[in-house]
This record gives C-alpha cells, structure tokens and sequence, in this order.
C-alpha cells in the first residue's frame, strides 16, 4: 500500500494556495464530459454534488434515506467553527488550527488541519449567502458561542438547529442542480461495492463506479463513473447505542476497504459527554443535548455516595441538594476551561464520578448539567432563547424540565475520527476514489472538537473537492467504463449471491440481536476505557459471535421488493467484520490519546499519557483477504509548526 500524503512544499500558512495554483484544471467545456459518482448526501455529499454540478460536471448522487434531507447532518446540533474573531477576542487561524491540533491530542496531519482553518472562514459567508439563519445580536451582526476545548468565541450558530439549517442550504444548492439536470439523484439506494477497473494503459485500477441496491424494488444496479465519492459519514453505530441514527452504517467505506482502500486509526472514537442516559434494554439509540448547552450549564454530581443513593432512589430532588454537597468536578479540575473542557475529557471525568457511585439517575450512570446559576443571572427568558428547543426536546424525552431542575447526562458515543485514509487532496490509496467528511480520517486526530464535524464537512465538500477532483480527473481523462465491463459484472454478482445467502440462512435471530450483543461486546470492552485485557476478550468473543449470525440469521422476505431486515442483516455483517478491526487497532496502539483511553497509560491524576516515540503516526490497515489478518502500515507524523507538548487544560 502506497501511503504518500502529498503535502505541499513550502510554509504552512501557504501550501493550500500553493496547492491550488499548481494543480491542473479542466476546460469549462470539457467538464460535461465527466460523470462523477457522490455516494451520501449529508453536508459533506450535497455541497460536493451541487459544487461540482455547478461547474459543469454531470454528477450521480445517492442516499438511502428517501431525501437527501434525511441525512444525518440534520442532527447537528450546537454550532460550526469558524476563525472569524467577530469576537474580538484572540481568535484567528493559527488559533483555530492549534486549537484544533491539541484538541486532537497531536494524532493529526499539520498540513489538512491548517487548511480547514483556512477555509473555515468562508464557509460563514458561503452559508449565509444561501439563507442560513444564523444567530444574530441586536445590532444584527452574526452571533459566537463558546466550544469546548477553546477558550474563544467561534461557534456559529442557528438555536440548536444548526446542522439541520446547514444541511437546507446545501440541499437548496443540490435541488437546483437536480432541476438543472446537472445532478442524478438516486434516493432509496445504498452502496453495496466499489468497482475498480484497470487504467487506459491497463495498469493501477481505478475507482469508476458502485453497485447499489435500489431499496424500494430490490434491483440490483449498477452505475459508473469517472470518480467516486464517498461522504458516508461515520461508524459509530457499531457500538449498537449511539446518537447516530439508526441507519448510519460502516457498509460504504468497508466495502471500500476491502477493495484495496486503506482504513486509518479505526479506534479513535468519540464519546460525547452530554447525552440523555439510557433507559432501558430496548432503546434503539441515545439522544444528544447539545455541547453548547455547557456555555451556561454547570456539570456536577454530589459529592457523596450516600446523597448519591438517595438521588437514585428519588427520595431527595436534586434541586434540594445544598452547594456544599455538590462536586463541580470539571471545574475543580480544570479551572481554565471549566465545563467547556473537550469531550473526552469530560466524559472521562463524568465516568470516573460514576464509578465512584457518585453517578445519578436509576442506573447510575448519570451527572447533572444545571442551568439554576444561569437562570439567576441571565433570567429564563434569555435561557430560553439560547436554548428553548434543547429544553423542549428534553422535557420531551424525559418528562422533566431543565428549567425547574439539573438535566440528568451520561457519555454515549457520537462521532469517529477514524475512516479511510487520505493524502491532501481527499484521494484514498485508491486512484479515483475520494473520501470526504467523518468518512475520512484526516483532520480530527485522536478527538474532535465541537463544532468541527459542520466545519469538515462543508469544507471538503464547497472549498476543496473541487480543485483537488479537477486535478484528478484532467491527469486521468474521460471515459467512464460501461457498466458491461467485467468489473461490473463480476462485483453485481458477488452482491447478489450475498444477498441470497442472507435469505437462505433462516435461522432463529434478527440482525438487530446480533447488533445489539455486538455493541455490548464493542462498549464493555472497548468503550470510554480500553485494556489490553478487554480487547483481547474482544477479539476472541467477535468471531465467535460473527460465526453464529452465519448459522442463526433470519431475514424474512425476498430480496426482490422494500425488505428493511435484509438492508439491516447486509450492515450488521459488516459491523461485525469491522468491529474486530476496531480492537484490533485499539489493542495494537499501546498508548492513551484522546478518545482512545488505554487504562494502562494514565498519570496519577487519571489523564491519558501519549507514547510519541512509538505512536505518533497513522494506523492504516489493508485488507489481507477473509479469514486473514489485516496489514498493518504506518505513515508518520511530522510536525512543523506545533511542538509536542501534554495536553492540559487545567
């Protein structure tokens, strides 16, 4: 596997403009000749196809969802980052791209992240010119909150809406290309492969189409192109219970892998500090509230065991609870940043509480996020403002008002920083086929910041795709295969006979018990605290379990109409391939960084401890055949502008 990052010579502040100015560019008349394939429709997918449907490319854009308006980015809640410092107070790019960096506990590339600060800046005034309604003060200038993990104001943002507001403006930007004729959508289908076809001189494949399964009649199709794109967001739903909608899967960029694509730092998961506990053995999925929340709430849980038994039981409200007895724990610990101290680390610490049998609500696993200090000084008018339908949709969910009393939170996963593997320019180590957004690995290291995931997003997609692709594509040429070509033929096939073998198995157990008895395995044993210990327990209770979903699955129905439990049974094998791979890397990084918390490495105070010396790289691993290990490679970090350092925030 060929791992050339290709980072542009030169100052960091200058390779991205460099980059651009060295690459090649197609004629205007001459892009109508190129069909590009856009597997997701989330912010990452819709600004890609509607960017480059605007520059004259003919695009194909699918989703599985039945509009590209369902896509996951909908759910984004808090805000996007951007270094405008409208603040006035000591934010600019270099900030932001430290920030950033630290944030990601120094696993990062220097060269992407400085370009997504970059870019943040206009992504703002792109957003805004499409009608996004972004908070605003009085004077009618666009308002800033803070983040956590920096100690500036640079969050955009839309109430607590802002992902779904952000997705409608690149949707609008997409349905006018649709009504141009410029963008095929594909709603109701999902990638089951990538097709790789050998270059014109018969050397190096190339990505150059998918097969796709038409959900709605079962068809089998499939399409080419002359590049794909995946922006297929990301894996957290191998842990079963995560703030991911039921739908997001692993399927795209696995099937990717085992094309040939290289799969970087699979083990870098987030887990999001403030969620809804869960309730219960039959929940589907965890509800987020929003990080912004941590601007005016205060976290804490009570400061002993026995006030804490007392709370679970509900014999005391929490609101009665004396100051004297409660532990502001982020804020003991980290005073520079307080409640706005990064995800990580706040879970950590809320999960340390509860393992002290601190922890509240009936499970134990739960702290307090309380906004009585707020009202006092702001008034619940103004809280209401900010904040109203976060509090609505709690009360909602939990019969409780936040406004009356603490919010009950406890850590689930959320994003993941792993994906395919990138160089500068979007490309995997596969020529041809591009991955963007949380599908990618490139920006976020070992932890990603709030209000980054929107920035990423809708930087790959409006900023950089569409010179890097255009570099691409006039070094490669035009002509997409037909779909007659034996690589179509081939990959169809190998789809169908895997959704027959599905059908055929008719065992006695759905694909979401598996799923569920593999994110209990996924969080017990590689969770929020990893251990050498756990993992290998992992690895060894993964096949056992994959082996069985062979024998017992049972899919009702055909294959040949709408048939969600088989659409349901193809991303549940792959979960529960991908899974292992998943410890695998865990187990094999023998250090703590970020969201990957290895019990062995912590100081006296519980923090994680970095190997740099042995880890301060990428994991990239290559598919080696079923059955067979995978191949680990490794491409370096360098680090030009920021100095290795602990990561503190204290």
């Amino acid at each position: 596997m060929k791992l050339d990052a290709k980072i542009p010579a030169g100052p960091l502040a200058e390779k991205w403009e460099r980059h651009k100015a060295g690459s090649k560019l197609v004629n205007p008349a001459n892009r109508r000749k190129y069909r590009v394939l856009v597997v997701g429709s989330g912010l990452a997918g819709a600004s890609a196809a509607a960017t480059l449907a605007e520059l004259g490319y003919q695009v194909s854009c699918f989703c599985y969802q039945d509009s590209p308006r369902r896509a996951h980015s909908i759910a984004a809640q808090g805000g996007i980052n951007a270094a405008k410092n409208y603040q006035n107070d000591g934010d600019s790019v270099h900030r932001l791209f430290y920030d950033t960096i630290k944030g990601g506990d120094f696993r990062s590339r220097e060269g992407n992240v400085y370009r997504l600060a970059q870019v943040s800046v206009d992504i703002i005034d792109q957003c805004a010119a499409q009608g996004v309604p972004f908070a605003r003060e009085y004077g009618g200038l666009l308002d800033n909150r803070s983040f956590g993990g920096a100690q500036v104001s640079r969050t955009f943002y839309a109430r607590g809406q802002t992902g779904q507001q952000l997705l409608l403006g690149a949707y609008s930007a997409l349905s006018r290309q649709i009504g141009l004729g410029q963008v095929q959508m594909y709603n109701r289908h999902e990638m089951l492969d990538l097709v790789l076809v050998p270059d014109k001189a018969g050397g190096e494949p190339h990505a150059k189409g998918i097969i796709a399964r038409n959900l709605v009649t079962g068809a089998i199709e499939s399409f080419s192109g002359d590049a794909v794109l995946l922006c297929t967001g990301g894996y957290g739903n191998v842990f079963y219970l995560s703030t991911n909608a039921q739908g997001c899967n692993v399927s795209a960029i696995w099937r990717a892998y085992k094309r040939g694509a290289g799969l970087a730092n699979p083990c870098y998961t987030q887990i999001h500090p403030t969620c809804i506990p869960a309730h219960g053995e039959q929940q589907s999925k965890l509800t987020l509230m929003s990080e912004s929340l941590r601007n005016d709430g205060r976290v804490w849980a009570p400061k002993s065991r026995e006030l804490a038994e007392k709370l679970r039981r509900r014999e005391i409200k929490s609101s009665d609870v004396k100051e004297a007895d409660r532990d502001y724990y982020l804020e003991r610990k980290y005073p520079s940043f307080g409640n706005l101290a990064p995800r990580d680390i706040s879970s950590r610490a809320a999960k340390e509480a509860c393992d002290d049998g601190r922890g509240v609500a009936s499970s134990g696993h739960g702290v307090y996020l309380d906004f009585t200090a707020a009202i006092q000084r702001l008034g619940e008018k103004k809280i209401a403002e900010r904040y109203g339908n976060l509090f609505d949709m709690y009360q909602r969910i939990t019969g409780d008002s936040a406004y009356k009393m603490p919010m009950m939170i406890y850590p689930a996963v959320h994003y993941t920083m792993g994906g395919l593997w990138v160089d500068y320019n979007l490309m995997s180590n596969v020529p041809g086929l591009f991955v963007l957004g949380e599908a990618n690995f490139s920006d976020h290291g070992a932890n990603r910041l709030g209000a980054s995931a929107l920035m990423q997003g809708l930087a790959d997609g409006y900023f950089i795709i569409p010179y890097t692709l255009g570099d691409y594509l006039a070094k490669a040429g035009a002509g997409a295969p037909s779909t007659d070509h034996a690589a179509f033929k081939e990959a169809q096939a190998g789809i169908e006979e895997r959704v027959g073998k599905f059908l055929s198995i008719r065992g006695d157990e759905s694909a979401r018990s598996f799923h569920q008895r593999l994110g209990k395995i996924m969080w017990e044993l590689c969770g929020m605290a990893r251990s050498a210990e756990g993992l290998k327990k992992a690895l060894q209770q993964i096949p056992a379990l994959r082996e069985e979903f062979w024998k017992r699955l049972t899919v009702p129905g055909s294959g040949e109409n709408l048939n969600m439990e088989l659409e349901r049974a193809g991303r549940v094998a792959d979960f529960l391939e991908f899974g292992e791979l998943l410890c695998r890397d865990a187990l094999d990084r023998d250090e703590s960084c970020g969201g990957h918390f290895r019990v062995e490495h912590q100081d006296a105070e519980g923090e994680a401890v970095r190997d740099d010396e042995h880890f301060s790289n990428v994991s990239v691993w290559g598919f080696a055949g079923d059955n067979k290990p995978p191949v680990k490679h490794v491409e370096p970090l360098t680090y030009e502008e920021v100095h290795l350092a602990k990561r503190s925030y204290k």
